[in-house]
């Protein structure tokens, strides 16, 4: 491989300033609906004391899952020492930062007291996976904040590996701990199974890629650099990977609910019996966040097409957003067994399914904390010598032919 240059954007172009003013926008609609559920109280959304986490829950967790899987390059770079991926490593693990804030910022926000969050920083339970995944996020934060430095410092460069190897362990610690706050509430039946951990951290590799596509397709192409074909295949490959795994784990987590007789009930709402969540997980997480991408990965004749990879890259993103309704909200809504094998009737929702409508407000702090993460990155690339010049194949092939 040839000694690559690093260049920021220029960023003057009047196309780039549109998209901060757009992406500037919905960080703005975000804090106006982040106020206005502070002043007013959360009554004025469509969450309850029944569906305690909402929309902008199903944004975070799936903000804080992509950071992990956004480090995917990186981490096969440093790792597992395949030199290819070396030139996209800085972008990666600035992306995998922003993400990682993006969804952090929801959920301070989301607390409806974000005051509160300096408890949760001072006084740790650590019989509370919560209070784990303090440490693991800002953990995170840290670790991969060396790691970018050392890749960014020439006279750090010989230490980058060593950090690349404890982002790469930080971040599957992090991923699973954020599988497991699902995992570990035995008290709602559409969680309390084991394979969560392992899900999420499978659900991380597909949606942080997938973002990563669209964010470094977009970059080279409206920049007018060279991005090769040995790249492009390497990423649309790992992404079909990463599909053909989520689906795998989606299939085991379904197949070991439905093995528990006890599970049953849940396993009907979800897949047959439960309106809009059974409609989000077939047409939404499966077909159009799984099947549909798989196709347009893998079928020969979208091999060489760079829309259909951000194409599927979309639907992936799309499918992840559905997957973590069904699974955040949908399980809220699926009613708590208080009483193993008794029928509970009372005035208080007990043994109902509990409804929930987002609002206006919820969606819009959930798509302004998705709309800072890219805002950062797309300053990050301005500032920060983040993007090789040239990436064609004749500059990073040792084997190519012209």
């Amino acid at each position: 491989m040839k000694t690559l240059t690093y260049k920021m954007i220029d960023g003057n172009s009047s196309g780039y300033l549109a998209l901060l003013a757009i992406l500037g926008l919905f960080v703005l609609a975000g804090a106006t609906a982040f106020f206005y559920m502070e002043h007013n109280g959360h009554w004025v959304t469509g969450m309850s004391n029944q569906v305690v986490w909402g929309i902008p829950h199903v944004f975070a967790v799936f903000l804080i899952v992509s950071a992990s899987g956004a480090l995917n390059v990186a981490s096969i770079s440093s790792v597992f020492n395949r030199k290819i991926y070396k030139p996209l490593a800085p972008l990666s693990a600035v992306l995998a930062l922003t993400l990682l804030l993006g969804g952090l910022t929801i959920l301070v926000l989301d607390l409806g007291r974000p005051d509160r969050l300096i408890v949760a920083m001072t006084k740790y339970n650590f019989k509370s996976i919560f209070a784990w995944n303090m440490i693991l996020y800002n953990g995170f934060l840290a670790i991969v904040g060396v790691y970018v430095w050392f890749m960014l410092e020439r006279k750090m460069n010989k230490f980058s590996r060593y950090a690349g190897f404890a982002a790469f362990f930080w971040r599957l610690i992090l991923t699973t701990g954020t599988g497991a706050i699902f995992g570990f509430l035995v008290a709602r039946d559409a969680y309390d199974v084991a394979i969560m951990a392992p899900m999420f951290i499978i659900m991380s590799f597909a949606y942080g890629l997938a973002i990563f596509n669209i964010v470094t397709i977009a970059i080279y192409s409206w920049t007018d650099r060279q991005l090769g074909d040995v790249i492009f295949e390497r990423l649309r490959t790992l992404l079909g990977v990463f599909i053909g795994a989520v689906f795998y784990f989606v299939t085991v987590y379904h197949l070991t609910k439905l093995y528990a007789t006890k599970h049953h009930g849940v396993e009907n709402f979800i897949l047959v019996d439960g309106g809009i969540y059974t409609t989000l997980f077939w047409l939404g997480q499966v077909i159009i966040g799984l099947l549909i991408p798989a196709i347009l990965v893998f079928h020969p004749a979208f091999a060489k097409s760079r829309k259909a990879l951000v194409s599927a890259s979309v639907l992936v993103i799309a499918g992840g957003l559905s997957q973590m309704y069904v699974t955040i909200i949908g399980g809220q809504a699926y009613p708590l067994e208080m009483f193993p094998g008794k029928i509970i009737e009372s005035s208080f929702f007990d043994g109902g399914i509990k409804a929930y409508t987002p609002s206006l407000p919820e969606l819009a702090l959930g798509l302004g904390g998705f709309a800072l993460s890219l805002l950062m990155i797309a300053l990050a690339i301005k500032v920060l010598r983040l993007i090789p010049d040239n990436l064609s194949d004749a500059e990073i092939d040792p084997h190519h032919k012209a």
